[in-house]
């Protein structure tokens, strides 16, 4: 039988012991692995594999023997409590021995999941588990988790839940993130959170989330922002000690302007503009881009982005004699300088 989307989470984190088997196949490894731990925990328990209830079966070796997966479906644990055979990264070349142990199961036998990549609709496998009546076949698609998913992994961690913005902020986050980043994400909230029942809060999620500019940029470039000329030396110097290198800069300032002006050239408004961004801004990170988007406006932020554009241009231009620290510097000022108008 085939399990849809939106049945499909409820199911891992619920599965039914006295199923035949599941396959869970796609083109994402880590979703697949991820939502195979899940089922598998879920089946067994914590106590399962100490029990010797789980009995892994990579692809190759069920290659070098077919029968071998037959044998542990059969077999019978020291330890009550339903058992689990899974079979990794499963191909249609193991089509036959699998497809044999679900012809060959009987109540009381090992469950049999099976993860296999992306199957065609013809695959052998995918067929024989859609046809099954007492199997699932379930596709991971590279789709971002949804609220429930996201809910449940708080719940998982131990977190209350957060309240609207710091949801919204998770959601932008999980979207930016594959799901192997976004599961230490949520693990490093619970740590942080440890002992701390009050809501989870948007400047939280932003103090664990990973970071993806460095500090020292993000700081020079708010500086600029906001027009606060005269902290721009100061910085610099340390950014040159730090060996940071100016194109880097320019790229850097480019990146962070054009964020800018998207959100303030928005229909709906600079709030808007920066809720679209990918990756996502949030925390208060959001609302400090949100405020200079606004003090900024489009036909500014335009200046800015050709100025920008003429110093990336001069830094390579082989006539460029004056160092290139200097140029950056030149123009972050007079960006600066800008935004007081």
């Amino acid at each position: 039988m085939k399990l849809g989307p939106r049945d499909a989470p409820g199911y891992f984190a619920r599965p039914e012991a006295q199923r035949t088997g599941l396959l869970i196949y796609g083109a994402d490894a880590m979703r697949i692995a991820l939502k195979r731990q899940e089922v598998i925990a879920a089946l067994i328990g914590p106590q399962g594999e100490e029990e010797m209830r789980l009995a892994r079966m990579p692809a190759g070796e069920l290659r070098k023997d077919p029968a071998r997966l037959d044998d542990a479906v059969k077999a019978q644990s020291f330890f009550p409590g339903p058992r689990v055979t899974f079979v990794e990264d499963a191909t249609e070349a193991l089509a036959a021995p699998i497809l044999a142990a679900l012809a060959d199961w009987q109540e009381g036998d090992a469950q049999i999941i099976v993860t296999a990549g992306q199957l065609k609709p013809t695959s052998k496998l995918r067929k024989a588990f859609e046809a099954h009546k007492n199997a699932y076949a379930v596709a991971i698609y590279d789709d971002p988790p949804s609220r429930a998913e996201l809910e449940a992994m708080l719940s998982a961690a131990g977190l209350p839940m957060p309240g609207h913005d710091a949801m919204r902020d998770l959601t932008d986050l999980a979207r930016a993130l594959d799901p192997g980043d976004l599961r230490q994400t949520v693990e490093k909230i619970a740590l942080y959170k440890l002992g701390d029942a009050t809501p989870l809060t948007s400047e939280e999620i932003a103090l664990c989330a990973p970071a993806s500019v460095e500090a020292d940029l993000d700081d020079v470039l708010h500086i600029v922002a906001e027009a606060r000329s005269g902290e721009i030396g100061p910085i610099m110097k340390r950014l040159r000690a730090q060996g940071v290198q100016p194109v880097a800069l320019c790229i850097a300032a480019t990146r962070h302007f054009r964020t800018l002006y998207t959100a303030a050239a928005d229909p709906g408004g600079a709030s808007q503009g920066i809720s679209r961004m990918r990756p996502p801004v949030f925390g208060p990170r959001r609302d400090r881009m949100i405020r200079q988007a606004s003090s900024w406006g489009a036909p500014n932020l335009e200046i800015a982005l050709s100025l920008l554009t003429e110093t990336d241009l001069q830094m390579r231009s082989a006539a460029q004699t004056a160092p290139q620290m200097a140029v950056v510097e030149r123009a972050l000022i007079r960006l600066a300088m800008l935004a007081r108008r």
